[in-house]
């Protein structure tokens, strides 16, 4: 995982080695809790210094159809292995539903047909992988912020969770499964949408089918993939390992900004 450094770490990585070295003694290439401790008041810091220069609704840099990258690479899981995704898949995804629930006054189930007649967001975005490579791609979905809107979120709600039908990894505490989440900036945020096609082709397998997330101002694997069910809750310490996706609870930073 070592390698798989963001900007943000490299960015604070000299103050927090410095620090984590004077006050344990641990060795650099490895990650105490008090380094991860450390990391995470430096992330928070990052996002709040990041908002406050960029403003929570500064967009990500949009191109134009020239600028569309000739192959847009795969992240992550690229065919899920479970007996109700191949259901989905093998139905056209006609059977498939996205549930939106938890902390909203209007629990809701809706088909892929019924997301495709809502009004919908276009942009052309670069995705960047935490792994080094980019990719520039046309998204077309449905705003988040509107979905949210008619479910009326309760005044408690403070995140919004992406579980997804991809079991990245066998685990022992049922936490193998992606997941993703955001706070109510990033889900309000104008580009934040829920996309169902990619370079006016509805979505491949391959790149998270039949619904996926971007949430263009962070990194790659915020863009959860192979959506199944949206959860509004009030903190995220309840939900799997507590840190607020898949990655983040094996030691990526929760806030991705770019």
């Amino acid at each position: 995982m070592n390698r798989l450094l963001t900007r943000r770490r490299f960015l604070i990585g000299a103050t927090v080695t410095a620090s984590t070295l004077g006050l344990s003694g641990c060795d650099a290439g490895s990650e105490s809790e008090l380094t991860k401790s450390v990391l995470r008041l430096a992330e928070g810091l990052t996002m709040k210094t990041q908002r406050l220069l960029l403003g929570d609704a500064a967009l990500a840099r949009e191109f134009g159809e020239a600028d569309l990258s000739p192959v847009f690479r795969t992240n992550g899981t690229t065919m899920p292995d479970n007996a109700r995704y191949i259901a989905w898949m093998n139905s056209q995804f006609s059977t498939w539903k996205l549930e939106i629930g938890g902390l909203v006054e209007r629990p809701v189930q809706l088909s892929l047909d019924e997301l495709k007649a809502l009004p919908s967001r276009t942009q052309i975005t670069r995705h960047d992988c935490v792994e080094g490579w980019s990719a520039i791609g046309k998204w077309t979905g449905v705003p988040l912020g509107m979905l949210l809107h008619a479910a009326g979120l309760k005044p408690e709600a403070r995140y919004i969770v992406f579980h997804c039908a991809d079991q990245y990894e066998q685990a022992t505490d049922g936490a193998g499964w992606y997941y993703e989440s955001i706070d109510l900036v990033d889900a309000f945020h104008p580009q934040t949408i829920l996309a169902y096609a990619l370079n006016n082709r509805a979505l491949e397998v391959a790149h998270g089918a039949p619904l996926r997330l971007r949430v263009e101002r962070q990194l790659g694997y915020k863009q959860a993939k192979y959506l199944a069910r949206i959860e509004a809750v009030a903190d995220l310490a309840q939900i799997y390992r507590g840190r607020g996706g898949f990655w983040e609870d094996r030691g990526y930073e929760w806030y991705a900004g770019i």
